[in-house]
């Protein structure tokens, strides 16, 4: 039976943390979260403006952490345990440092206003095929999440990948520190996270930080990788160049692209795209419908391409790829409510901005419902867009109404504005406000019926995911299933 190696020994970790302790023990993970805690992590007792992190340390040892690191005594524990530091945050940020320096293989960041976890899951999938690849997961992408994926990075790991986020200036330059990325990926840039900005070139700007930092041990002063059908690319590009990036690849629809789409094709569950690479003509398919994955795709292959991996290793992992909770998963519910039918349940809960929710809708739009079926959009407000909020909102209605959305469900202060919007367009479009989530929920529970396509999307602060946790529970295929097991 193969032995598992530690991710970190006791004496990397006196080493990098600058401490002296007796304790002989080492960790095989790294942990923020004492819930999800795995046996033989390494805990850090991180604290914010409402949480001490040291009120979770003895649950973290009792659900199987090898240690904790802490900034001050903690009672009822076993101090060989315990780790002291003079600040937490910074431990962590010194062991991610440290996870960065002690791996020399290619290392990809990815931002961009939309896209940036579908992108980094698709490329993970892509390039796991052929070599050992480590990604941050979810969207564990800030101040906390960078340094947190880095310390849990494999010192034989072969790719590494890190998504960054930011809704400030100066947030990347800080986080493309630690990363320094050989390839840095911008998916696109448009109005999301904006309250804190004048207008969407300062948003452009923001993201082209990622440049400012790159290591280039592929190619000199680093690759970067852009959409070209974007608006932003002149600009992102020559940001790109002033960092001393000399090896800049476009990705888009247009032919003048580098990596371009030749032609594409959606069914039920999956995209299918042929494209040329730098003059390779490829086909393949992306297990995710929606031409917003399609673009994603496409920046997927370049990067691919650009640090020498197998395309058709890639091309395989792409088609394996799956939709991930709040991002585009669907089921089929079965309800006895409506006769033992059924419906399509599409969950984009997650997150939403203008970006996000267009090409959800155009999702929408492409999906086939049944006989008697409706589509369906159950929509909250979308948050952190600033002085423009209102008119965003409104200009969802001209999406909505293209994909031939049947009716509406809407809540939120914002989504008031496309109520009013639609109404006045004339739209045959059956249209309903309500002032809670909990009365949408129950006038949508009361509408469905047999062939229904259901699509439930919002920000994270329209707390939309109870929607769809509600839909699922009625699902008596659900039930069926938890009384067999």
């Amino acid at each position: 039976m193969m032995k598992l190696l530690p991710l970190w020994t006791m004496e990397e970790l006196k080493k990098i943390l600058s401490i002296e302790t007796g304790a002989n023990w080492n960790c095989y993970g790294v942990s923020i979260d004492s819930r999800s805690v795995e046996r033989g992590d390494l805990f850090f007792a991180l604290s914010g403006p409402n949480f001490d992190g040291h009120s979770y340390v003895k649950t973290a040892l009792e659900n199987g952490a090898a240690g904790a690191v802490v900034s001050k005594p903690v009672k009822g524990v076993d101090n060989s345990k315990l780790l002291l530091v003079p600040d937490v945050m910074e431990a962590l940020v010194a062991l991610g440092k440290a996870g960065r320096d002690r791996v020399n293989v290619p290392i990809i960041a990815i931002t961009g206003s939309v896209g940036k976890t579908g992108t980094k899951e698709a490329l993970k999938a892509a390039l796991s095929r052929y070599k050992k690849t480590h990604a941050s997961i979810l969207s564990y992408n800030n101040d906390v999440g960078v340094p947190l994926s880095l310390a849990r990075m494999p010192y034989d790991t072969e790719y590494g990948i890190f998504e960054m986020g930011m809704n400030h200036k100066g947030e990347l330059a800080e986080l493309v520190k630690l990363v320094r990325p050989d390839v840095a990926i911008i998916t696109t840039v448009e109005l999301a996270h904006s309250e804190f900005f004048e207008n969407i070139e300062e948003i452009a700007d923001a993201k082209a930080e990622i440049f400012t930092a790159m290591n280039g041990s592929i190619n000199e002063g680093g690759i970067a990788i852009l959409n070209y059908d974007n608006a932003h690319y002149e600009r992102l590009s020559t940001k790109a160049k002033a960092a001393g990036i000399k090896k800049i690849i476009s990705f888009g629809a247009d032919q003048k692209a580098d990596v371009k789409m030749l032609d594409h094709f959606f069914h039920d569950t999956c995209s299918c795209i042929i494209a040329d690479i730098m003059g390779k003509v490829m086909t393949y398919k992306v297990g995710m419908l929606g031409y917003h994955w399609v673009m994603n795709s496409l920046a997927v292959i370049a990067c691919v391409d650009a640090v020498g991996a197998d395309l058709g290793l890639s091309g395989l992992g792409l088609a394996e790829l799956k939709p991930l909770v709040g991002r585009g998963r669907r089921e089929r519910l079965y309800f006895d409510v409506i006769s033992d039918g059924s419906i399509l349940l599409i969950d984009e809960s997650y997150n939403a901005n203008p970006a996000s929710m267009d090409a959800a809708i155009k999702t929408l739009g492409q999906c086939e419902v049944g006989d008697n079926g409706r589509r369906i959009a159950v929509l909250s407000d979308m948050g952190e867009l600033g002085k423009q909020a209102d008119q965003l909102h409104c200009d969802l209605g001209a999406p909505l109404i293209n994909a031939n959305v049947h009716k509406l469900f809407l809540v939120g202060s914002h989504m008031k504005n496309l109520v009013d919007h639609i109404k006045a367009s004339n739209s045959r479009m059956s249209v309903h406000y309500f002032n809670d989530k909990e009365a949408l929920e129950r006038a949508l529970l009361h509408d469905i019926r047999d062939g229904d396509v259901i699509m439930v999307k919002g920000s994270n602060s329209g707390g939309m995911s109870t929607i769809v946790q509600t839909l699922k529970k009625l699902d008596f295929n659900q039930e069926k299933q938890a009384a067999v097991s």
